[in-house]
């Protein structure tokens, strides 16, 4: 099969050929900068760095705070999707569950430390509302709120979607055989979780601990490892070699989680069939945990409110009636009128490019009937990319491609954004192949198809949706990443959030929240677009199968 199918091999020659110098040669010299000193091998520089107790003090940091603020995050998600599914709240609530919860990832991290500044701030409006100071924002506080907002969508999102696939019909079992309520709880909801709890808190710690952009914001003397490595490698006096030492001890904790992935997954439970039963109406937990998740979001919503009110105030906090004079600066700015532009191209072309990528991978590892080796390092670049941190991916790409034509151009952000987000997408549109009819490909051989001929009339068609899904999800993280991308922007090529760190340098805060909702607009648009020709699509082939 491997050598009738050469449409198949050149695919996966291009796609291994694109990782192997775009991730795996970057990674290289990574780690070749770590050991190497003044030209020679040597673990020199490594003892050196790691033995700092300021290195040592930020790292411990690290672990810390993003330990804490996964297990808060996990637990609130939880929480969270809990009441989506298990409680007969009114739908109207659970849609705004999944709207709140979920709004976060439209907007970049960076954002997150001055919203929370002017929501907790010496000028902040819960200061101003309760006349003092909650608590001192800059440090640990500021930066708890921060990952907590920061990381609970991705966990809920991981949760609820599991959630769904419970068989709530063990729910009612146990209820007839009189378990009590806590163990009708453990046995039916949260030991079918477990799986997923355990890769929901690994995904939202490492969110945390690889994080640059909450730091920068309202980090404060709290240092962590991303703010350390900042400063090594884009500080007054930059210095390299501790870089790519600090990227490698970064890379250690990503290694430990994709084995410990995988020690797990016999945890994960499957059932034979999934059942949607009636759950009985408990008026006291459906008023305990609406409560619950209305705080929740409230907490979501006050830290985010800044952001949509100071653009339209005169000056906060002195005069804070409204104007538009702020949003009118903003676009007659030429400066930044081109770094929205920037932000556009990059992020559509991403979309583009990284789409292709990710749909051409899947279909060698899911329908391509290829040797076991090569799907099998398919799958491990798609775990790689997921593991790994965007600052070092970024420090990669500055070491591998420093003085290259590709340096400071479009094309060098569009390649580390498709390579640094390559896995969901991938994992998405592979699951998608793998529900479809195995004889397809055949059938379309039969009847006298190219392969291309039965990719264009067949397999696209199916997967259209997850298509839509795929680039709306490269599209949105494109707007809003700034962690590898730091390192790689140059004068000409600029982007909306590398603009907002410049910016914080001038303390542009009212700038910086109407970029800002740039961004936030500019994603809910693409969004709302891709679940428009979604629903539309699956009309038209509900339209076909009725016809």
């Amino acid at each position: 099969m491997f050598k009738r199918n050469n449409e198949l091999k050149l695919i996966y020659i291009l796609v291994f050929a694109l990782f192997a110098i775009f991730l795996l040669y970057p990674l290289v010299l990574v780690l070749i900068r770590a050991i190497q000193t003044n030209g020679v091998i040597s673990f020199d520089n490594i003892i050196k760095v790691v033995s700092k107790e300021r290195f040592l003090t930020s790292l411990q940091n690290s672990f810390l705070i993003a330990s804490i603020a996964a297990l808060l995050s996990t637990s609130l998600a939880f929480f969270l999707a809990y009441t989506v599914h298990f409680t007969a709240v009114p739908k109207a609530f659970k849609k705004l569950i999944n709207v709140i919860a979920t709004m976060p990832m439209l907007m970049p991290t960076i954002t997150y430390g001055f919203a929370i500044i002017y929501t907790f701030g010496k000028q902040g409006v819960f200061t101003k509302l309760f006349g003092f100071q909650p608590f001192n924002l800059y440090g640990f506080n500021g930066l708890l709120i921060g990952y907590l907002i920061y990381t609970l969508p991705v966990a809920f999102i991981l949760i609820k979607n599991t959630m769904t696939y419970i068989d709530k019909k063990q729910f009612v079992v146990s209820i007839l055989m009189g378990d009590s309520p806590l163990r009708r709880f453990f046995h039916t909801i949260f030991r079918p979780l477990v799986y997923t709890l355990v890769i929901a808190f690994i995904q939202t710690f490492f969110l945390s601990f690889t994080d640059f952009g909450i730091p920068a914001a309202i980090g404060g003397q709290f240092e962590v490892i991303a703010s350390t490595l900042y400063n090594q490698m884009l500080g007054s006096i930059p210095n390299f070699h501790n870089g790519a030492v600090i990227s490698l001890v970064m890379l250690v904790p990503s290694i430990l989680a994709v084995l410990v992935v995988r020690r797990i997954e016999k945890m994960n439970v499957r059932y034979e069939n999934i059942s949607e039963e009636t759950l009985p109406n408990v008026k006291s937990k459906n008023w305990i945990c609406g409560i619950g998740a209305s705080l929740i979001m409230l907490g979501i919503v006050s830290v985010f409110a800044v952001i949509f009110i100071l653009p339209f105030v005169k000056e906060w906090p002195y005069n804070i009636g409204f104007s538009l004079d702020h949003v009118k600066e903003t676009f007659q700015s030429a400066n930044l009128l081109d770094v929205v532009k920037n932000s556009f191209i990059v992020a559509v072309l991403t979309a583009i490019c990284g789409t292709v990528v990710s749909y051409v991978a899947a279909i060698i590892s899911a329908r391509g009937k290829m040797p076991r080796f090569i799907t099998g390092s398919i799958d491990f670049i798609s775990t790689l990319t997921n593991a790994l941190p965007g600052m070092v991916i970024g420090i990669g790409f500055m070491f591998a491609f420093k003085g290259t034509n590709i340096q400071n151009t479009y094309l060098i952000l569009i390649i580390c954004n498709v390579v640094h987000f390559f896995s969901t997408p991938y994992v998405m549109i592979k699951n998608a192949f793998m529900k479809m009819n195995l004889s397809f490909e055949t059938t379309g051989r039969l009847l006298g198809d190219s392969w291309f001929g039965t990719l264009r009339k067949v397999m696209i068609p199916c997967s259209i949706s997850t298509v839509f899904e795929m680039f709306s999800y490269y599209f949105i993280n494109s707007m809003v990443t700034i962690s590898a991308i730091i390192f790689l922007v140059g004068a000409e090529t600029g982007v909306i959030t590398t603009k907002i760190k410049e910016l914080q340098h001038f303390a542009k805060f009212t700038d910086i929240f109407v970029l800002s909702l740039l961004i936030f607009v500019a994603n809910i648009m693409m969004k709302s677009l891709m679940n428009h020709l979604t629903k539309k699509e699956s009309e038209k082939r509900y339209y076909v199968e009725v016809k």
